[in-house]
Order: structure tokens, then sequence, then C-alpha cells
């Protein structure tokens, strides 16, 4: 099997140490990315762990598919307790970073401690650098990037940096790469602040070597030249058909439509799209680099998620306003799914649908945690009764798109998902729009036959997310190419993969997580049903536990949850 290659790297903010050792047997078995910082933060991170403490842990890692010059590898994965969550979580981010990551020689880098001066770490493959940098304290992303290319000669290509909000503890801030690229949801970016890290940057030229198949360069061919409506629109190519069939939150969830989807719809993003943008070494180009010409705001996006957010569940009709909102969210450091959505709940609570001025000042005083901002700072779960409104959230995490009222599958994997509310774990809503063929699409209502392929596409995802693969693959690798690209059997990769989840699961079990967390706002036929196959085919217990026997396959020490 295909893995990434080379030692750990154990970096001490608060001690200003790093050391090295050999993981070898670990990376055998768990490929990189996602599988491998799971794996280390379940030995390493004690169970009862403050996610905004020092002995929290930050894991940055790659996988072998980083090594190859194949389309849709431009990721890495990052790893922590989330101090949104609450749990064990982790978050991809694309762009340009995870080559220069890998120029460094390791193939995880483990971040602990607590520095007492506001830093910035800097990794290369002839050691670590710690910069004390306290005039960038409170400095937007831009800034920062800006700071370490004219003082370092380094692009923002090779940083990790938090914003405002990630300094100021903000539970849903994102640690941004190429400006404008996110490992976006969880919090991970207020881990990294409570730190006092402000950034990292990653240089070398000591790239280990992994052989990578030939079937790299056909899949990246296809990429190349398939016509494809992500290509022009990115994701928010489904915006009007999720509106069509009513999966689209709208006035903060009280609706399944907008209608004032023109002003929102992936046209109109597609009209400010002034040039092309990709992903290192990506020929699909599925990013959008957007100017609007009349005011010169110019940003990345939004996506579609970001679209939903700040447009129809903030009850805004306007593609400009969106992005001015996306554009703020992206240089102060949060993820725009969560922010969105918490500032749609005050709006509800205010009776301000529609009011961009104020969606666009309240971003800003969450940064800053000013006056009301400090209370939205801290997301629906906790604070969704001091606003008067319903508690739209999993685990605590705010809702992505794909509503599961309508896409009912989808609405089961939000509640299973380890990560909360969040639509990439399984990723199941194109099999009910459907996006995927007649005869792999399942029916929207209800959820027959439904739980065995969350499962099934749970293991994978954390299979892409270790090698680590863009999601938006799925047209292009299919199971038998995955297996040929990492030269493993896919039945053995879908193992490895559900070692991850229960991995995941049990970290949260040891934190009190249980079946009473894998529930919804709302109601799906059956769901208990459901929730019950879900269990079986896991292997869990009735109550959502890990049992011993499933951890001890997975080579884990720790104590399991009882049987």
């Amino acid at each position: 099997m295909k893995h990434v290659r080379g030692p750990l790297c154990t970096i001490d903010v608060g001690e200003r140490t790093a050391e090295t050792e050999d993981i070898d047997e670990i990376l055998e078995t768990y490929l990189g990315g996602r599988a491998l910082g799971t794996k280390l933060a379940h030995e390493r991170i004690p169970f009862d762990v403050d996610p905004l403490g020092p002995e929290n842990r930050l894991y940055f890692a790659t996988g072998p598919l980083q090594h190859s010059t194949m389309s849709f590898t431009g990721r890495m994965s990052a790893t922590g307790v989330s101090p949104l969550t609450d749990g064990l979580l982790s978050s991809n981010a694309g762009g340009f970073l995870s080559r220069n990551f890998t120029g460094t020689g390791y193939s995880a880098v483990e971040i602990t401690g607590e520095s007492d001066d506001l830093v910035i770490v800097h990794v290369t493959d002839d050691g670590v650098e710690f910069e004390a940098v306290p005039d960038l304290e409170e400095a937007t992303v831009s800034e920062t990037c800006e700071y370490i290319e004219e003082e370092r000669g380094l692009g923002e290509d090779h940083t990790v940096v938090v914003g405002p909000a990630g300094e100021n503890r903000v539970r849903f801030a994102s640690m941004m790469t190429s400006k404008e690229r996110a490992f976006g949801r969880g919090g991970l970016g207020a881990v990294l602040g409570s730190k006092n890290v402000k950034a990292i940057t990653f240089d070398g030229d000591s790239t280990r070597e992994v052989e990578i198949p030939p079937i790299q360069m056909e899949i990246h061919g296809e990429a190349a030249k398939a016509d494809h409506p992500m290509k022009a629109q990115g994701t928010t190519s489904v915006t009007e058909y999720a509106n069509m069939v009513e999966a689209l939150p709208s006035y903060y969830f009280s609706e399944l439509s907008f209608e004032g989807i023109e002003g929102v719809s992936g046209d109109r993003v597609e009209e400010k799209k002034y040039k092309k943008g990709t992903c290192s070494a990506c020929a699909f180009a599925c990013k959008l680099p957007t100017r609007d010409e009349e005011s010169g705001l110019e940003t990345e996006g939004p996506e579609y998620e970001t679209l939903m957010a700040f447009g129809p569940n903030s009850g805004v009709d306007d593609i400009v306003d969106v992005m001015r909102a996306n554009k703020l969210c992206d240089d102060l450091g949060m993820d725009t799914i969560s922010c969105g959505d918490t500032v749609a709940a005050y709006l509800a609570s205010e009776d301000e649908f529609g009011n961009a001025d104020l969606i666009h000042d309240l971003v800003e005083k969450i940064a800053y945690r000013e006056g009301i901002g400090d209370t939205l700072a801290e997301g629906v779960d906790r604070i969704h009764d001091d606003l008067g409104v319903e508690n739209w959230s999993v685990k605590g995490m705010e809702f992505s798109a794909h509503d599961g009222r309508t896409l009912n599958g989808q609405g089961l994997s939000f509640a299973t998902s380890n990560r909360g509310a969040d639509h990439m774990y399984a990723e199941f809503y194109p099999y009910e729009y459907p996006l995927v063929d007649a005869e792999k699409a399942f029916d929207k209502a209800g959820l027959e036959g439904k739980p065995p392929k969350i499962v099934e596409l749970e293991n994978v995802n954390a299979i892409k997310d270790s090698a680590v693969l863009c999601k938006f693959s799925r047209d292009f690798v299919d199971e038998e190419r995955l297996s040929t690209l990492l030269d493993a059997d896919y039945e053995d990769l879908l193992e490895i993969g559900g070692r991850v989840v229960s991995l995941e699961r049990h970290f949260n079990n040891q934190r009190g997580f249980d079946r009473s967390d894998d529930t919804l706002p709302y109601e799906i036929p059956d769901f208990e049903d459901g929730l019950d196959e879900y269990y079986e085919v896991r292997g869990w217990n009735d109550d959502g536990t890990v049992p011993s026997a499933l951890l001890e396959e997975s080579g884990s020490d720790a104590a399991p949850a009882d049987d």
C-alpha cells in the first residue's frame, strides 16, 4: 500500500523545541493525512483536554498522492480537538501548500504547547525557527502573508495563517493558506491562535519519494479535457437545482427555497469570475476568482455553502453582498458556513433578514469579539437560547446546505458524522439529487437502503482525506482507480477508513459523546431505525459507542468504551 514517508516533527511552541521521531509502523497502516493525524491524536492527546489549552495538539499531514503530478491532489489535512464541537476533528484545505509541506521531508508536523509571545513558526528541511512577531497582533491574513513575503521571501503558498478571529479564539476560526483557502470547519484556527502562533511556514527541498502508478496521467488528462459545470461555476453550479427541489436552507432554516435565488445563482457567480483558479497540480480548475467591477471588490468564491449561509439563509439576494462577506471571513480567518449561519441566527432574532450592512458589521465584530460579536463568536449551539432561536447544529457544528429535510439520507449522515453537521463527511447528497448515474441514485425520501451506503461513503472519504485526494475527483477516480493509485484492495481501504471513523468516535466517546449526540433538529421518517442499522453495519454498540474488540483491531492501547 502506498503511504506518505518521513518522520514526525513535534514542535513545542512553549518550550521552543523541535524533535523528530520515526513513525514508519504507523505510516504503513494509516497512509497519511487524516488517518495519520487521527491515529497520532488518539495516542497523544489527553481525552479530557481543553481544546483551547496547551495540551491540545494540532497535526498537519499530507498523503502519498501529494507526491504525484495528478489533478485533485493539491490538498492537505489538519487534525485536533475542536473548540466548536468539543470532539476530535479533521479539516483539509486546498491551494498550493501541500507540495511545500512535503519539501520539509516530514510525514507530519505536530504543534503543542503555548507560546508566551506571538510567534511565527518556520519549518524547513534544515530545522525549525521561532520568530517573535508582536507587531502582527490582530493582523489580517493578507497583512500577515505580505509580512512573511517581505521578510522571508516566502509566498502565500508556503503559509498557514490565523487572522484576528483565531487570536481571539472565535470557536469557528479557520486556518488560512494561500490567503483564501481554508482549513475551514471546526475552529482549528482558534486552536492555533490559542497557542499564540500567528502563522506557520513550510519550505524545503527534501520531498520523500513515493512512486505513484502511471494511471495518474490518465486521470490528469481527463480532468483537463472534461466539460464540467464546476469549471465555470464551482460548487455554485448546483444552486438553482437545490432551490428547485427545496433543499436550500433559507431565512435561518425556516424555509427550504429562496424567492430571490436569481440574484445569487451560479450564473451570477460565473458573471463575476474573471480568471481561472485552481489548486496545486490540478487541471480541473474549479476555483472561483471573482471581481465586481463597480466596487473593485475581489475575492475567491463564494462557493455554494458560503452562498447559502450569507445569501438565502441570511435573506440576501445580491451576489456582491455575499462576495463581501466571503472576503471578510477569509481575511479575518473564519469558516464562512458557521459564521454565516450564526449571523443568520442573529438576523432571525432581530427580524433583520436581508440587511447586508448589518451582516458585514457583524462579521467584523465576531472576529474581534466586539459587542454582540463576543456572543456570536461562540457559535449557534452555545447561544441559541440567548437569541431565542432554534439550535440548528449537530454536535455543536452549524449546518451546511443540501437540506436533510428533503434529502433524508444526507440528513442521517449529518447526524452520524463525527464532525457534526458537515456535508462532506459522508457526502451523501449527490446520490439523492441525484448528481450520479441513475443506477447509483437513491430516492430523496426515507432511509431504506441508505445506512450501509453512508458507512461506505464515510469510510472512502476517510481514505480520500488520508491519500489526500479532493472529493471532487468522484467523477474521475472510481473504486478501481483508487485501489490502483494506492496499491491496495478497495475492501482493505474501506477497512482502514472504518478504523479511522471508529478512532474518531472512540476519542469522542471518552469526551461524553454517544447516541444522544447523533440527533437532528427535525424529524426524518424511521430515523431511529436508520441509526440502529448504521451502528449495526459499523459494529458499534446500540448507544453509539465503540466496543472493545473493534478498537483493539485499530492497534489502540487506550481504554475502550464499555461493550
